[in-house]
Order: C-alpha cells, then structure tokens, then sequence
C-alpha cells in the first residue's frame, strides 16, 4: 500500500471519530493519550463510556470479588497478563491480548503500523519508543504490524494462531450464554488450528468440559497460571454501552445471544447446537410418558405473566395423560412483594442439582416447555424439543424453534431497544410501562390457548400420541366433538373455544 493511501486512510480515521483507533496502555478509565504524529490530542475513557457486559452486576458497580482473581478494571473478567507475552526483534514485544498490544523498542527512530487485513483498513500509524500501544478494538481482527527503523521496514508480523494458545474468556453467573458461546470457540478453534483455552464458571467446565475434550476448560482462579503463554485471548459478553463497537464488531441486540459470540470471534455466526455431559444419558429417569417445565427465570419480565398460564398449561398436559416435571432450581423466585410460585400439580425435582442431572430429565422428555432462559438453552443442547415463551426478547434473540410463542399485539421486544438497555438490578425492569397497568404486557398477553396450541402443534410434527389419546380419548380439539359441546352448552363463539376445551 502506498504512503499517500496510507495518509489517506489515517485522514478519513481522524476526520469520523478523534482520536486515533490506538491509545496507550494501561486500559482502564484514567485519562488514554493517543500517540500518533498525526494527531496530538487525548481522551478521557470515563467509567459510563466503558461497555457493560451481561454478568448479574452493572459495568459501572463491578461485583467485588475476594477471590483474588486480578480483573479488568470496571469488567467482571480477569485480567491479561500485563506485559505483552510475544517477542519480536530490538526488544519489541506484543500479542493479541485484549486486543493489538505492542510494547516498542526503546528509542525515537521506531514507528509501528497495523492494519486489519480484512478489510484494508490502517488503525495505527506513529511513532512511540519505548511505549506501549493497544487497539482500541478488543474483538478478533486479522491483523498486520509493520515495525519501521527511521522510515525503515524492518519487521512484519501476521496474525497467525496454529499452535498457539488462545483464550477466550466468558462471564459467570449465567447458564444459557455460554451454552450458546463455546461452539463459536470450537468453530474458532478448528479454523485456526490453534490450542483452546476457555475460562467460565465451574458449572460450564463441568457441564461442558468433558464434551468438548479438545478444548481447555478453566476457572478464573486457574487462568493467571497460563495468561503469560498467550499468543491472544478474547472477551465474549453482552456489551450494552458498546456504541464505539470496540468489544462486539455487531451490536448483540441485533445478531442473537448466542450468534455474537461468532461476530466477536471473526467466525460463521450460523447457529450451532452445543454439545453437553448428561448424566446416566442412555437411562430414563421415570418410565411414563413426562414433560419438563421450567418457570421461573432471573427477572419478572422474563417470566410469563398471564396469571393462569402455567396453572391451566400443567392442567391440560395431565388431562392428556403427561406426568408434569418442574426441574427450576427454586420452587418460589421473586423480589420484594413479587413471587412466582411452581405451578400446581408438578412435581417438584427443583433443587440446587448438578446440571448434567438436569440435563438427563430433559433428554428423555417428550419436550420442554420454558421461557427465554438458561435451561431452554440446556434443552436444546441435548436435542429435545423445545416450546419457548417471551415476549421482551424478539426471536431473533434465542436459538431457532419451530415452537416459539411470541406476540406482537402489544408491547414487546425491549430488550433490543438500544434507548432502554437492560438493568441487571431492577427485578421489575419494564423499560417502557413499569408501574402502569400495561406492564409486562409482552407475556401477559400470550393467552393459554396460544400456547397449548403450540404444544398441539409439536406432538402432530413429531408423531407424538399423549397417553391419554393412546389410550382411547379423543383429541380436545376434535372438531366434532367440540361443535357437540358447544352446541350443548349453547357457547359456540370463538372466545369459548378454550372453555369448550376443558369440558371435554
């Protein structure tokens, strides 16, 4: 590329958004000066500017942990090892650790330039001896720096991870996000041929780990043994406040949950089905036919808040002749003077159980019904059928199902609305009617009916019989049967179609 391209293309950076896409490490919300020749001036990365991640705590209040794990300042993750881990000539140090990181050679003569290949685009060009220099851009870039000795080319280095250790390092505290994150690592993996190294919760190394044997699973306190053998390591979280897309080169809000964790690895976003250890798995945990519900979830407007659909759901699927498991971890979830109870007529295998055992229920379940959580994610990793309801996520959010309920005659979907992001600390967040009698209108206006016809739905794909049928009873919405008791009960109206039900 020539020098008047080059110049060109660090004009068009300034010109967009001072100042340049470099700064000098340390990273942390102290004042960051630029050291480019182009540009002189200097910015203050404040505590509200930094992104905030999905991790129960807010980005600008970082969960304190006394475990002596040294975390990224504002971040719920740990941090690299501070000195670039890779060695290059005259004293040149870098590597891909929370993003492009170089540490120059002493000296006035040195200038360092890199670019991202991909798309032909120069992020850094000046002079900085003996500084260091980082990326603002802490996501995946296919990177090239170019080290000059007095307007000399004297170095170059691709990025090129085959046989290197890279590790990418998740939040804790959640179930559903890394079940839908570590195939992306795997994809990652497998595309570079390098040695994977994922840091998460203890339950993911133990629910995942021995799943995917190729991979390093770790907990945070086992990471600062290996940070210093890193070629590049890498962030996944739900970055909120990201508008400079320095963490997730796609708002997640607009790509999925699970599908940013390919935008932020450079890999293919499809979808991919997880891989998970379950236990007993060839073993069914009851003989009868059974169905697995799972209620409760972290805040109110992921629950779905139609008073009687749970009530009238269990109901339906015992008439069928369906045992009518609840595997939640609490039986009674809520906040203040808002609860949410296990329904009636369940039977209760809630409890702080490991997941594999979880996992095991699920399996050999005739299908799932849950809300937009992590143990729907759990049970579409171990291949059973899926019936999802939420309203405050669009579906686009979650993982493909056929059986996803969802309405848009209402309020709906806040969770994408970049006006109102998600508050991690209000159990009632309803960013847009808290407080009115609109609230949490997305689910409280998905009917009973909507649902089970959903559920009806899926057992005539599958070829399921319930029980009940099988043993002779008609299905509930046989139309002949049900114009017979409508006529009967002189309630033929489309509004009593669910009532009718219930008679028969």
């Amino acid at each position: 590329m020539t020098e008047k391209k080059t110049e060109r293309v660090l004009q068009d950076i300034v010109a967009l958004k001072p100042p340049s896409s470099a700064s000098i490490l340390p990273f942390t919300e102290e004042t960051v000066a630029s050291s480019t020749e182009e540009q002189k001036e200097s910015t203050v990365l404040s505590t509200t500017e930094l992104p905030s991640v999905s991790s129960g705590v807010s980005a600008a209040e970082p969960k304190k942990k006394d475990d002596g794990v040294e975390r990224l300042p504002n971040f719920p993750f740990p941090a690299p090892e501070m000195e670039p881990t890779q060695e290059g000539p005259y004293g040149l140090r870098y590597d891909f650790n929370l993003g492009v990181r170089i540490k120059m050679p002493p000296g006035e003569k040195w200038r360092i330039r890199f670019w991202d290949m991909e798309t032909d685009t120069c992020l850094y060009d000046g002079k900085a001896g003996g500084e260091y220099v980082s990326s603002r851009k802490k996501h995946f870039l296919h990177v090239f720096i170019e080290l000059f000795e007095d307007e000399e080319l004297v170095w170059t280095h691709e990025y090129d991870a085959r046989r290197k250790k890279v590790a990418i390092i998740m939040p804790t505290g959640t179930l559903g996000d890394p079940l839908g994150w570590v195939p992306y690592v795997d994809r990652f993996g497998q595309k570079h041929d390098c040695d994977m190294i994922v840091v998460t919760s203890e339950v993911i190394v133990d629910l995942m780990g021995p799943a995917y044997p190729h991979i390093r699973f770790l907990k945070e306190s086992e990471f600062a043994a290996v940070k210093g053998e890193l070629y590049a390591s890498y962030y996944i979280g739900l970055f909120f406040h990201d508008e400079e897309q320095a963490w997730q080169p796609r708002d997640f809000r607009a790509v999925g949950l699970h599908r940013t964790a390919g935008w932020i690895l450079g890999v293919d976003p499809t979808e991919i089905r997880p891989r998970v250890v379950i236990e007993k798995a060839d073993t069914r945990p009851i003989e009868e036919p059974y169905v697995v519900v799972a209620v409760q979830a972290s805040c109110a407007c992921k629950m779905w808040q139609n008073p009687f659909g749970w009530l009238d759901t269990v109901q339906y699927l015992k008439k069928m002749g369906y045992r009518v498991i609840c595997i939640d971890k609490e039986p009674v979830v809520g906040h203040n003077i808002t609860w949410n109870y296990m329904p009636n007529g369940v039977e209760d295998e809630t409890g702080d159980r490991p997941l594999s055992e979880r996992a095991r229920w699920i399996k050999h379940a005739e299908f799932f019904v849950g809300l937009s959580s992590g143990l729907s994610w759990l049970a579409w990793a171990v291949g059973t059928p899926v019936v999802m309801i939420s309203g405050f996520t669009d579906p686009i959010n979650e993982f493909h199902t056929p059986y996803r309920v969802f309405s848009n005659h209402g309020c709906n979907s806040c969770w994408h609305d970049l006006r109102t992001p998600f508050q991690h600390n209000d159990y009632l967040f309803c960013p847009r009617h808290k407080g009115t009698e609109r609230a949490f209108e997305c689910t409280r206006n998905i009917s009973t009916s909507y649902v089970l016809s959903v559920i009806k739905q899926l057992c005539r794909d599958r070829g399921l019989v319930p029980p009940a049928v099988a043993a002779g009873e008609p299905w509930p919405d046989d139309a002949e049967r049900v114009n017979e008791v409508a006529k009967a009960v002189g309630k033929r109206g489309y509004e009593h179609r669910h009532e009718i039900y219930w008679k028969l």
